[in-house]
């Protein structure tokens, strides 16, 4: 018995990378999926079969079921495809993992449109693009599911360069905050993760060596926390971010510490005031 037998998983840019080893991991575990990658290079442009098929035989290969998928992430159009495909196969879907991924790094000042929509359209539309028809489908159904995007520690915690991307991914981990809200009415469960490992989109950036974190930032030590999510073990879970990577767990969390509040003078602070009370730290100061 595997922890995901009897449900079908839809996990887009599953070509290569982390996508292919959630892929894997998962078929491992009896899910049926839907392997969807454009095929492009890792800026986006170019597209192709290759990826999606090669995975697709891997799985088979393990004596799974998956069937591959091309569409474009970043369009309506892809994402009612995705799901389409998803249906044609297996006739339904229960788990789905935005995955799909570009980067276009360039420091902000240098930063070209051409550099920025591409990315945010990829990231942050496309999640939308193919969230929303798989959500209407697990809200039509009734039979609940799962819902896991990427976000990235870029756009949770900064990184330089990244403004586009990071940009893109902050805002994937504030819609999936929102969607876990309005998923429990219809047991539709989500979670935001931020993954750290070596793969074709990380492994010229600074901090990462290649030959020294192949092993250690391995993409398929990711794949078990999402193989959690997504089964019945995390059954009360919803809302969540993890960070995740080289072996590691742990819960990210947006904190609003007590601060202190102005009662005088009908509220009204002012900036000497404000200086006054960031001295001793009182406003940016972490519940005990």
């Amino acid at each position: 018995m595997g922890l995901l037998d009897g449900k079908v998983v839809v996990i887009t840019g599953a070509g290569g990378g982390i996508g292919r080893e959630h892929a894997i991991a998962m078929a491992k575990e009896g899910a049926a999926i839907v392997v969807n990658d454009l095929g492009g290079a890792r800026d986006g442009t170019g597209a192709g079969s290759a990826m999606a098929d090669e995975v697709v035989d891997e799985i088979k290969a393990l004596g799974g079921e998956a069937v591959a998928n091309y569409d474009n992430v970043s369009t309506v159009e892809g994402g009612e495809g995705i799901l389409k495909s998803a249906l044609d196969a297996f006739g339904k879907v229960d788990c789905l993992i935005n995955n799909a991924g570009i980067l276009r790094d360039k420091s902000f000042a240098n930063t070209t449109e051409d550099l920025w929509d591409p990315v945010i359209a990829v990231h942050l539309k496309g999640t939308y693009c193919v969230t929303r028809p798989i959500f209407r489908h697990l809200k039509e159904t009734g039979s609940g599911g799962v819902v896991i995007n990427t976000s990235s520690t870029s756009g949770l915690n900064g990184n330089f360069g990244q403004c586009n991307y990071g940009a893109a991914k902050a805002g994937i981990a504030g819609f999936t905050r929102c969607l876990a809200i309005e998923g429990k009415k219809y047991g539709i469960r989500c979670f935001v993760l931020a993954p750290a490992a070596l793969t074709r989109l990380t492994e010229d950036l600074p901090g990462f060596d290649p030959d020294k974190m192949k092993d250690q930032m391995a993409p398929g030590l990711v794949s078990p926390l999402l193989t959690f999510l997504a089964s019945d073990l995390s059954k009360d879970m919803t809302g969540n971010t993890f960070f995740c990577g080289g072996g590691r767990i742990a819960e990210m969390q947006m904190v609003t510490v007590p601060g202190v509040t102005k009662t005088e003078d009908g509220g009204m602070w002012t900036p000497q005031e404000v200086a006054e009370a960031m001295k001793p730290g009182e406003i940016l100061r972490p519940s005990s």
